[in-house]
């Protein structure tokens, strides 16, 4: 039987103030300082693989050494190593179809079709690959679902549409995960798929097919744990119609937005391509302290945050002026929250369960420190309670509103909800349904996995002055400087609601490290299928 006791969140909202053991006291000086040390020019900018990289850990790991924490890491190291693979395309890749005619139909690489080889060997060669038009590419029987039917796509190339259906059988104006390209990647390839071509939206002329075109000749790094499909290939939907029209299906005549839609074969026709890229590999870290739990230590609550950032000159050659992108908000700020965590949570009565703060590498690459954390994780993910993750502090006064990504997905949201209200609180959605926040911090991979998990983002419903005042300073300060270099540091930064936050996010976690709780994800969450996989390892 599944341990649960949702209840005991109320009690604890009520009571928290009161109970012993449970008082903290995050200091926004401590904050700031902590903030300074770690986004100054010496660090460089916090690049994976760089001398940055190196300070900022030996920093962080003298912190919870002083505060007599334990390793986290594998075979009780601190650090957790992380190889990672960088991809660049070989000039000279080819592709061509053909019809059931016998007619060969040549596509020019980087002009037809962009071309991606995503084996680990960093080359793909497919002769005469069957095709197979499969709608969004999308199986979510949570949302009754299933654009591949009963076809057998093994040894196929799949052709999917870009993004996903519209409307309230998704999530509305919030984009779920089977919207994404890595989603698609691992269900086709769950299949038995070789490959999977992506129509671009719009035609040879429009500016999402030219910015795609212009990132195709870019270094990739590989994301840990994704689907080894042997290529991925974007193309346009001319391309599509065309060998839709020779197999006698008119593509773009195919409802596939009601649900009904069932994987179409485009008979005859067959796809070759011949890719290679160049490899590399880029050695980082994730730095990973824990405080073992004294009743069920294998159960554990992750704190997460990412420590890298963009660099500096040697980065972003060419660039004039500022050459540091310092990341003081992004995220040096939540480094040191999850520090400062630490140092609360260390001064508490040991918990039940155990609290792991791991300090994620080469989120700015493509959150890949925790991808690479959920594809060879140091604590069982089947029994990771929940993850927390804080990426950029909020900068400003108090806020009524507590927002957060993914509302909606989990039932950490439900116990955030119910100690905020305890502090005349409430929680929110993240207001910005076209940025996609969900799926783009370090929570991410580990939902991905299944492991609730919940990152909150910045009030904009200030107690002084409202939300018009809120959401304008937020944007103001978004605009100018999120991913500049002028992220750095200020003596004159509110950290007044990151206070209130950490302690809300201490006290979430406290609560689960104390009880039996397996907080669970929402009935029409595309994560609970995952979880369930595991379920017997939490009985």
């Amino acid at each position: 039987m599944f341990r649960r006791m949702l209840g005991g969140v109320a009690a604890l909202a009520l009571l928290v103030a009161a109970t012993p053991g449970l008082a903290q006291d995050f200091s926004a000086a401590t904050l700031s300082e902590g903030i300074r040390t770690i986004s100054a020019d010496a660090y460089q900018g916090r690049y994976p693989g760089t001398e940055g990289e190196r300070m900022v850990l030996s920093w962080l790991q003298a912190q919870y050494e002083a505060m007599g924490m334990e390793p986290g890491g594998p075979d009780g190291q601190w650090l957790q190593h992380i190889e990672l693979k960088r991809y660049t395309p070989v000039a000279g890749a080819s592709a061509s179809w053909t019809g059931p005619d016998g007619q060969s139909h040549v596509l020019t690489p980087g002009t037809d079709i962009i071309l991606r080889a995503d084996t680990n060997d960093g080359r793909a060669v497919i002769r005469e690959a069957g095709l197979m038009f499969v709608g969004y590419g999308i199986f979510a029987p949570e949302r009754q679902w299933d654009d591949y039917g009963n076809a057998d796509v093994r040894g196929k190339v799949v052709i999917v549409i870009a993004g996903e259906p519209e409307g309230a059988l998704f999530n509305g104006a919030y984009a779920t995960n089977y919207q994404s390209d890595e989603y698609k990647a691992d269900e086709a390839f769950r299949r038995g798929a070789v490959g999977v071509v992506t129509l671009a939206q719009g035609d040879v002329n429009s500016q999402a097919w030219q910015r795609t075109l212009r990132g195709s000749a870019r270094k990739r790094t590989a994301t840990p744990g994704a689907a080894d499909l042997e290529f991925s290939a974007t193309t346009l939907p001319e391309t599509a119609a065309a060998w839709g029209a020779a197999a006698g299906v008119d593509i773009g005549a195919l409802e596939v937005t009601g649900g009904a839609f069932k994987a179409v074969s485009l008979q005859g026709v067959t796809l070759s391509i011949d890719v290679a890229e160049t490899i590399d590999t880029l050695v980082t870290h994730n730095l990973l302290a824990r405080i073992p739990g004294t009743e069920h230590p294998d159960e554990t609550i992750v704190y997460s945050a990412h420590w890298d950032h963009v660099g500096g000159a040697e980065q972003h050659p060419g660039v004039t002026g500022d050459q540091i992108w310092n990341g003081a908000w992004d995220n040096a700020s939540g480094t040191i929250g999850v520090l400062e965590m630490a140092r609360q949570l260390s001064a508490a009565p040991r918990p039940k369960r155990s609290i792991v703060f791991a300090h994620m590498a080469a989120e700015e690459m493509g959150l890949l420190g925790a991808y690479a954390y959920a594809a060879d994780p140091v604590w069982p993910l089947a029994t990771t309670v929940a993850d927390i993750n804080i990426d950029m502090l909020p900068l400003s006064g108090s806020t009524r509103d507590v927002p957060i990504f993914g509302k909606g997905q989990n039932e950490l949201e439900d116990r955030l909800e119910l100690l905020a209200a305890a502090e005349g609180r409430y929680v929110s959605d993240d207001h910005m349904p076209e940025q996609n926040f969900y799926y783009r911090s370090d929570h991410f991979p580990f939902a991905r996995m299944g492991v609730p998990a919940i990152m909150p983002w910045h009030g904009w419903d200030w107690v002084e002055g409202g939300r018009e005042a809120g959401e304008a300073a937020w944007k103001a300060k978004f605009g100018a400087d999120y991913h500049r270099a002028s992220d750095e540091w200020s003596a004159d930064w509110d950290l007044t609601s990151a206070v209130e936050n950490l302690t809300l996010l201490y006290h979430l976690g406290l609560d689960l490290a104390n009880s039996e709780d397996w907080p669970g994800w929402k009935p029409d969450s595309e994560f609970g299928a995952i979880r369930a996989e595991s379920a017997a390892a939490r009985q």
